[in-house]
């Protein structure tokens, strides 16, 4: 294999390297983390480098499969966690300089998981700062620079998962791990050309992350096919005590074999969106109907933004309080943030009761809906990667499909459907029924066998390339 296919395969394909012996933990982590010192800085992507512990469990891991105590596919498989999530003993800063020196004596549980599976810690990756929790509309508020897109050097990778998804994107890690409220998973998925998973809320714990919403936060996978996506959230579900909002319910990832699929496609979903992103979306839906029977539907009648908003609003106002009340506001790296932070505690608690009553409508309605179907088909994104010094705010707002799906909690995974003539990705979205999250990848592995986007990758220089593995 040459070094950019060892560094951008499937963590499935890696699996079987490390298997089968191809290549050993150890030399697999010191490329990743070569490429994380490296290259890492050209995307603004790294926070904290964790080489120790990393090449710690690399050893660890070795060891245990050259004994024969293979734990499964994630064993020797490095990644990097968004810097919202706890791991002890290394800082971890919510992507805001003043909390640079927060440390942690213990890992969030999704952190422990991914440890008990075996795999290997090697960064702790950029965000935007507080997860945006005070309103941002650009893309430089945070102390580590804007997350650049691997696609395109003034683009933006997409918050507030920004390093997630520009490290995945750049072959830095093979997976990273994300957390959304509202969109920051699928966004810089899909402006990196990424598939990302967000799980049904209550899926994955929370234990040891920033909170924001606590009823909105999802943690989930960024990877570079659907199929990963679902091993990994094998790995990092499960019920945990410590977090109120988990579910009960056992999570094992299955590749469904299916033949054909029932989608629905949204009827207005082409509405007011960037003419490439229309097109590559009526391309992606043709394609779907080789392998599925599609139906056109309609969203319910509820006003979805606000709705999303004030729940939003009203709960981060209330995380972040703290904060607001300690005068640290002129620390923060965005002069717009600074203002936010006494501008959410204006908000209303008669819009967020009135907003949860029409939640609760929401998700019987959707329920019914989805009920019929495998999932249901929206662009990603209204428009590809935006250039770093534009606002983006107003282009968020109209994000209605991620406003109702975060609203009720309903998994989603955005995939690669194309590129624009500028060479920027456009992603296509699968949205599934509560706890349904193995229906939705299978449509999306589906998908992707028939397409193949998922298999181009950014151009890195060969002079950047480090390959310590057994490479052609």
């Amino acid at each position: 294999m040459t070094a950019n296919e060892v560094v951008f395969a499937p963590v499935r394909k890696l699996a079987e390297m490390l298997r089968t012996g191809y290549v050993s933990p150890v030399e697999l982590t010191e490329l990743f983390l070569n490429r994380l010192e490296s290259i890492g800085p050209n995307y603004n992507a790294v926070v904290t480098l964790t080489a120790d512990r990393a090449l710690k469990e690399a050893r660890k891991a070795q060891d245990e499969i050259t004994a024969g105590r293979y734990l499964g596919p994630l064993h020797g498989i490095p990644y990097g966690i968004k810097d919202l999530f706890a791991t002890d003993g290394i800082p971890t800063s919510w992507g805001s300089a003043m909390l640079k020196k927060q440390v942690f004596d213990f890992d969030s549980t999704v952190a422990a998981n991914l440890k008990h599976a075996g795999a290997i810690l090697c960064a702790k990756l950029a965000m935007v700062e507080l997860a945006g929790g005070i309103k941002y509309s650009q893309a430089n508020n945070t102390f580590t620079g804007p997350g650049i897109n691997p696609w395109g050097g003034e683009t933006w990778a997409g918050g507030s998962s920004s390093g997630s998804g520009s490290a995945v994107a750049a072959g830095l890690v093979p997976f990273a791990i994300g957390s959304e409220t509202w969109g920051s998973i699928i966004l810089p998925s899909a402006n990196c050309g990424l598939s990302g998973l967000r799980p049904t809320y209550g899926r994955v714990s929370r234990h040891g992350a920033m909170a924001l919403s606590w009823t909105l936060d999802k943690p989930g996978p960024m990877c570079q096919t659907a199929d990963d996506c679902g091993l990994i959230l094998e790995a990092i579900s499960g019920p945990d005590r410590t977090d109120i909002a988990m579910t009960n319910r056992p999570y094992q990832y299955e590749q469904l074999d299916r033949k054909t699929f029932n989608i629905a496609v949204l009827k207005d979903a082409t509405d007011d969106i960037d003419t490439e992103i229309r097109d590559a979306f009526i391309v992606a839906t043709e394609q779907l109907g080789k392998m599925a029977t599609i139906e056109e539907v309609e969203l319910p009648n509820y006003p979805y933004p606000a709705v999303t908003s004030a729940i939003f609003m009203s709960e981060s106002a209330s995380v972040l309080s703290n904060l607001a009340a300690s005068q640290r506001s002129d620390e923060l790296t965005a002069p717009e943030m600074r203002h936010g932070l006494y501008a959410r505690s204006a908000s209303l608690s008669t819009d967020y009761l009135r907003a949860m009553r029409i939640r609760k409508m929401i998700a019987i309605e959707m329920d019914q809906l989805l009920s019929k179907y495998d999932a249901l088909v929206a662009p990603s994104r209204p428009a590809f990667a935006y250039p770093l010094k534009d606002d983006w705010h107003s282009i968020r707002s109209k994000d209605v499909v991620g406003a109702m799906g975060n609203a009720i909690g309903l998994p989603a995974i955005s995939v690669p459907s194309g590129f624009s003539k500028d060479g920027l990705p456009a992603g296509i979205l699968f949205i599934g029924r509560a706890y349904e999250e193995n229906r939705i990848l299978a449509v999306a592995s589906a998908y992707q066998s028939m397409t193949g986007w998922h298999n181009q990758h950014p151009n890195v220089p060969e002079s950047d390339v480090n390959c310590e593995v057994p490479c052609d």
